[in-house]
C-alpha cells in the first residue's frame, strides 16, 4: 500500500491541490472581527445577522445559544471554505487560506469571484494580494474602521505575520 502511495503522489501533478480546511487561527480571526451576538441584529450593511455573522433566514428577534452560534458558524464556513477551494486554482499556504475564508466569509462568495485579488492570486501574484484585500473596507459605500482593521489582519494572516494586536 505505501509503495503504491508513493507512486501515485509521483503521477498526480504538482497543480492539483486538496481541499483546504481553516485553521483554529482563521476561526480565531473570524471570531474577533464578527463577534457573537445572540440576539439578532442589522449589521452595517443592513442586514439581519446572528451569532458570529451568520445571516441565511435570519429575522428580527431571532435568538441563540453560544452552542447553536458554534454550530452556525461551523456550516458557515463549510460554505466559505469550498467558495475558496473552487475558486483558488493555485497552491496556497494554510494562513493564506485562512485570510482568504476570513474574507469570502465576510464578503461573500461572489465579491470573491469578481475580485482583482483573485485574479492575481490565480496569476501567482501573491504579493499583490495583500493590497488587493485592504480595498474592501466599506460597507454601504463608507469605509469603516472596523472593516479597515479587519483586512489589515486579513492581510497579515495572508503573510503569515502576527495579526492579533490589529
Amino acid at each position: 500500500m505505501q509503495l503504491f502511495r508513493s507512486i501515485l503522489v509521483h503521477l498526480i501533478p504538482a497543480t492539483i491541490k486538496t481541499n483546504m480546511k481553516i485553521s483554529q487561527e482563521g476561526l480565531s480571526l473570524i471570531k474577533k472581527f464578527e463577534g457573537c451576538e445572540y440576539n439578532s441584529y442589522k449589521c452595517a450593511a443592513d442586514v439581519w445577522t446572528i451569532g458570529y455573522g451568520h445571516t441565511e433566514g435570519v429575522k428580527e428577534g431571532d435568538l441563540v445559544s453560544q452552542q447553536e452560534a458554534e454550530n452556525l458558524l461551523e456550516k458557515d464556513v463549510e460554505v466559505f471554505e469550498k467558495a475558496v477551494n473552487d475558486a483558488v486554482k493555485v497552491s496556497m499556504s494554510q494562513s493564506q487560506f485562512d485570510a482568504l475564508v476570513s474574507w469570502t466569509f465576510n464578503l461573500g462568495s461572489g465579491s470573491l469571484n469578481s475580485s482583482t485579488m483573485l485574479k492575481k492570486l490565480n496569476n501567482q501574484e501573491y504579493d499583490e494580494v495583500p493590497a488587493q484585500i485592504k480595498r474592501w473596507n466599506k460597507a454601504g459605500g463608507k469605509v469603516l474602521q472596523g472593516l479597515v482593521r479587519r483586512r489589515e489582519a486579513e492581510a497579515l494572516l495572508y503573510e503569515g505575520k502576527e495579526w492579533h494586536e490589529v
